[in-house]
């Protein structure tokens, strides 16, 4: 009942998030680990929606944009890498094998590759494509969400010329300065719910 109410709510556009609300908690099972959100209480949380088939997502991922960004906040944020493509759709994951073999692949440094096939995480954060990146706050606060980067485009080697936003906006946070660039256009295909 609890997950048919909840459902409707995010059908009727009772869920908007902005900065500053108090971002969504969410379960999900995945690979290493299960997701939840307040398993992070007390850390920056970085969410990152993927879908490997995504022109825009394979740009930063084929060049290791993705991964490198992963690994530098390693150990100083929680990252998520979240799937929502339903069954049937491009980029679904079938379960947590398939996951896994996804997360090795990709040679993520993601914390865990979570799978939201039924969308109902995307449509609480109100995700429109991959990649879309969300930044929490210690104290589950939403602080960022929009653009990894400034060059909406699937070109690999716009990656050098452009702002990285997220690096910008979690240097800040993790510096204890207010972001200054807290919501951005996101690009990228469209989540496929």
């Amino acid at each position: 009942m609890k997950r048919f109410i909840f459902a409707f709510l995010l059908s009727s556009g009772a869920f908007a998030i902005s900065i500053g609300d108090q971002a969504p908690e969410f379960k999900l099972e995945g690979t290493p680990s299960k997701g939840a959100l307040s398993d992070h209480i007390g850390k920056y949380v970085v969410l990152e929606w993927y879908n490997d088939g995504c022109p825009f997502v394979r740009k930063h991922y084929d060049s290791n944009n993705m991964q490198k960004l992963q690994k530098k906040y390693k150990g100083k944020v929680s990252w998520l890498t979240i799937n929502s493509s339903a069954k049937g759709r491009q980029g679904f994951i079938e379960n947590v094998g398939k996951a896994k073999e996804k997360y090795s692949k990709e040679q993520m440094e993601a914390m865990s590759l979570l799978i939201d096939s039924d969308g109902i995480v995307g449509k609480a954060y109100a995700t429109k494509t991959t990649p879309h990146m969300y930044i929490i706050d210690p104290k589950g606060k939403l602080v960022y969400q929009g653009a990894i980067d400034s060059i909406s485009s699937a070109d690999s080697s716009d990656i050098n010329k452009a702002t990285n936003y997220v690096d910008v906006a979690l240097t800040e946070a993790l510096a204890g300065r207010k972001i200054a660039m807290a919501k951005t256009q996101p690009y990228g295909c469209s989540v496929k719910y």
